[in-house]
């Protein structure tokens, strides 16, 4: 196969350094050339800043056309990737499950309806569909959302309605142990866990795990603020502490605390009168736990009878399932009776949500999708066993085992590790796989949309670069696909550990080196070239 051949190639080049080729006064190959030109570049660019030339830089330009490297710089030492980690996620789930992988969401019972009443409990069963919500797919330029953000789970309750249950005489139950109950990954910081990219990990996923939450002024200067929830489901206990201040008193000043585990929600600070409002979207501590509350709310509002009350229904680790075994016939694998499936939901095609992962860096759908790893084809329905099924697939790309380390699929964990050569050949690999172009459709596109909306948008690079971002604190990454303006055609890696910049000022950097990579042809000829149609 094409791609055999680019990672072979590719782990046997060897390297000479630039200057040494320099000192060598020996012919100079085109090729050679292009090496010197980059080198020059990424030079320069690094020595303009102090912050950024104490930093841990690495780098892989590859060329697509000739299979060989271009430039490199520590393409085999380990970094943190953060959202980098992506790409392997999301290749590893369109190898195994291919672009038009659906999964389901169902409403069961293992009991009957007589005369309008349901015999036992009623089960909302998730299956990892990361798109129970408002959310529009396909996603085109920007995230659009349509209102109700649960129309979704209306939608089943009405079907219920529709099978004629007026009374159920057991529990409303959400069952989200298709997954084991390992809500967080591996090495996640706990200040993340409050904020929308830091929502835990459910196959019953109902509007990304978030609320959002709204706080305006009060009625008069010294009032509490007002606090609004939409959804408006009353799942956690809020300390309001937050006083309107009198108008043109200066900025608002807001914090938020929940405690790891916690359903009490603290909120404090001044929000002037003359304020619009401050907007967060907040994570749910149990999703399931909510969806089963949401769900017995909208079942009670359509007049509907609840003997019991409403519960989730986990699996710890321990308990894990073999893979492929569905909580339909299990009944979560605790040797429940079989279930009848009262209302099934598809969910959209798996590429669909891999451009929503790709172009804005969703974490929790990352998450999610690693674990239909695990459940669809490793050994047992765990992250562990996902992470081994994705390694089979970095094996076939070429990748060996000390070029990377993971531990979840969104890279917000400290612990992952890959080295920009690792990232080229796994972009190498899926550039040859039959879903190679809607792959590289799912990366933002330079000065476009996504992540780089707002990046690219003026230089040679806008609308020849489609490449996936990655940020945490003292990380920046930049990896995917380019078009030069002399044609060639590259996959590349930029990683930075250890920085000091602000995130805008690496990004301005990797931006800089990347339209120095596309720029490859004299400044007369740049003009007409930089509107040809990108490829």
């Amino acid at each position: 196969m094409q791609s055999c051949r680019f990672v072979l190639v590719l782990l046997a080049t060897l390297w000479v350094s630039p200057s040494t080729q320099a000192s060598a006064k020996k012919p100079v190959a085109k090729a050679t050339q292009e090496t010197l030109r980059i080198s020059k570049a990424v030079d320069a660019i690094l020595a303009s800043e102090p912050n950024a030339a104490r930093a841990f830089w690495g780098v892989q330009i590859f060329s697509l056309d000739t299979g060989s490297p271009i430039y490199s710089l520590n393409q085999d030492r380990l970094f943190t990737p953060a959202s980098n980690a992506k790409l392997f996620t999301t290749v590893s789930a369109l190898t195994l499950l291919g672009p038009e992988f659906r999964t389901r969401t169902t409403v069961e019972s293992s009991g009957n309806i007589v005369n309008g009443e349901l015999t036992g409990d009623l089960i909302l069963v998730g299956r990892g569909d990361p798109n129970l919500s408002g959310r529009v797919l396909p996603y085109a330029l920007k995230t659009e959302r349509s209102t109700p953000h649960l129309r979704l789970l209306e939608e089943l309750a009405d079907e219920v309605l529709r099978k004629g249950v007026r009374v159920v005489d057991g529990d409303v139950v959400a069952d989200d142990s298709y997954f084991a109950w390992e809500r967080f990954g591996e090495g996640w910081s706990q200040d993340d866990l409050l904020w929308e990219y830091g929502a835990p990990v459910s196959a019953l996923t109902l509007n990304d795990n978030v609320f959002f939450l709204t706080i305006v002024p009060g009625d008069k200067a010294g009032d509490p603020a007002k606090i609004k929830l939409d959804p408006d489901i009353a799942y956690y206990d809020i300390d309001n502490r937050v006083v309107t201040a009198a108008a043109a008193s200066g900025a608002r000043k807001i914090s938020i605390d929940r405690q790891p585990g916690s359903k009490t929600l603290t909120l404090w600070g001044t929000i002037p009168m003359d304020d619009t409002g401050y907007n967060e979207a907040l994570a749910i501590n149990d999703p399931a736990e909510y969806a089963a509350q949401a769900f017995r709310g909208m079942l009670e509002a359509r007049g509907v009878k609840i003997i019991g009350k409403q519960r989730a229904q986990h699996l710890s680790p321990a308990s894990a399932l073999p893979a492929h075994l569905d909580a339909t016939v299990l009944g979560g694998g605790v040797n429940e009776p079989l279930r009848n499936i009262l209302v099934e939901r598809r969910s959209a095609a798996l590429i669909d949500d891999v451009r929503v992962i790709n172009k804005v860096s969703q974490n929790l759908h990352a998450e999610l999708t690693l674990r239909l790893l695990g459940h669809e084809k490793g050994t047992t329905n765990t992250t562990e066993a996902a992470l081994e099924a994705e390694k089979g697939v970095l094996a076939q790309a070429g990748l060996m085992p000390a070029e990377y380390f993971l531990v979840d699929g969104s890279g917000l964990s400290r612990e992952d590790l890959v080295s920009p050569a690792a990232v080229v050949k796994l972009l190498v690999y899926a550039a040859d796989q039959p879903w190679a172009p809607a792959f590289r459709d799912s990366l933002p596109l330079a000065g476009t949309d996504g992540s780089l909306a707002d990046r690219f948008k003026k230089g040679a690079a806008f609308g020849r670069l489609e490449a996936k971002t990655g940020t945490l604190g003292h990380v920046n990454a930049l990896s995917g696909y380019a078009q030069t303006l002399g044609g060639k055609h590259i996959a590349f890696s930029l990683l930075v550990n250890n920085h000091m910049l602000t995130s805008k000022g690496a990004q301005a950097l990797m931006d800089q080196i990347m339209e120095a990579v596309v720029n490859d042809l004299p400044a007369v000829k740049i003009g007409r070239k930089r509107r040809a149609a990108r490829h």
